[in-house]
């Protein structure tokens, strides 16, 4: 039973990890992030990063939308990038190395986009995809970046935040995920994390080559992105290329939709977001086949409720109500373990919504996770 700390409401669906109630977050913010901020700095002290993104003076850095000014003798957001002696230091080496884990992950597997996926529906056979059904005895080539552009306080992957401090062991140069990719039955990349956007070039770097060495050999290896979309916009663009060609996905989780929700959960600007799937939107008739865009929300208790569904439903529905749309169940995590997962019936309502929006590709992701929570 979590309690809100501005307007000293109970109840099971209210994070004492966040202190606050989601009607705070949206009417009294400024009450409300006072208490958000302290625990956000306190959490992220504990692995040496910085509580919110630095605005200097310094050096920008300006690989993510973060744009973080670094004062001299401290680091990025992200915590892999310095500012010594007044330049950038990347603490891995130059941007051919990565921070990162990779291991090969058998298809079809459990992407967010699994539903209409290549390499798991064979959808956009025999262009995009190796066989007509899911891709029995191929692999993706799961990179995970250990490093992120926000700091979500459920965040399924935490572990990332000790990535940093593991630097001279943990990196991985652009020629090893080359040759990993070509090595064994690999037809598609998906670069997750953490999140690639704050080790971007790294990823276009490694997305480029094999793209190159693909061709060669006559082999269809597709690009694909797990991202929170906050990417510097410009280098978008090449994130956007390499899939379109390749047969990818660009999959961005929204987070939430009311930039004061979206901030507490995340830290983060949800116009950024917005920006990047306005973006990557553009795309969706270039390639009708396989659904360039996927968009996903993860549906957390007390949170993301009918007004953060909403609003991303209308939205959506406003771009092109065909982009496909993953709602994905909640499990607690990291900060916010004591919330319990997403109920079945809130799953319902936010299909409900987007439907009545007339979003028409909607798929649910870890539908086992569901049951009467709440």
């Amino acid at each position: 039973m979590g309690k809100c700390l501005v307007c000293g409401k109970k109840s099971p669906l209210i994070s004492d990890a966040l202190g606050v109630c989601v009607e705070c977050i949206r009417s009294r913010s400024s009450e409300a992030f006072k208490i958000i901020n302290e625990r956000r700095r306190v959490a992220r002290e504990r692995f040496g990063l910085p509580p919110e993104p630095p605005k200097g003076p310094g050096i920008r850095c300006g690989l993510c939308a973060n744009n973080c000014i670094i004062p001299e003798n401290e680091c990025g957001y992200c915590g892999l990038i310095m500012n010594r002696g007044g330049k950038l230091f990347r603490i891995s080496g130059g941007v051919e190395w990565g921070v990162l884990d990779w291991y090969y992950d058998p298809l079809p597997t459990n992407c967010v986009a699994e539903w209409f996926c290549p390499g798991c529906t064979g959808r956009g056979y025999p262009k995009y995809a190796l066989t007509k059904g899911p891709e029995y005895g191929y692999y993706n080539l799961a990179v995970f970046y250990g490093s992120c552009s926000l700091d979500c306080f459920y965040c399924q992957n935490w572990h990332y935040r000790k990535y940093h401090l593991m630097a001279s062991y943990k990196r991985v140069h652009v020629d090893e995920l080359v040759r990993a990719a070509l090595r064994r039955n690999v037809s598609c990349i998906c670069f997750f994390g953490g999140d690639p956007s704050s080790q971007i070039i790294h990823a276009l770097l490694v997305s480029k080559r094999v793209i190159e060495e693909a061709r060669k050999r006559n082999r269809l290896i597709r690009i694909c992105w797990e991202s929170n979309g906050q990417f510097n916009q410009e280098l978008l663009k090449h994130v956007v290329k390499y899939s379109l060609e390749s047969g990818g996905i660009v999959k961005i989780d929204v987070k939430a939709w009311t930039p004061e929700v979206y901030k507490a959960l995340t830290g983060g600007n949800v116009e950024v977001v917005k920006k990047s799937v306005e973006y990557v939107a553009k795309f969706m008739k270039s390639r009708p086949e396989v659904p360039i865009l996927n968009i996903s929300l993860l549906v957390v208790p007390g949170y993301v409720d009918e007004v953060e569904i909403e609003g991303w439903a209308k939205y959506v529905s406003d771009i092109d109500p065909e982009i496909p749309v993953s709602l994905l169940a909640f499990h607690p995590d990291y900060l916010m373990n004591d919330l319990p997962p997403t109920s079945r019936k809130h799953m319902e309502l936010a299909v409900k919504i987007f439907k009545e929006y007339g979003v028409t590709n909607i798929g649910i992701g870890n539908e086992w996770l569901l049951g009467d929570y709440y």
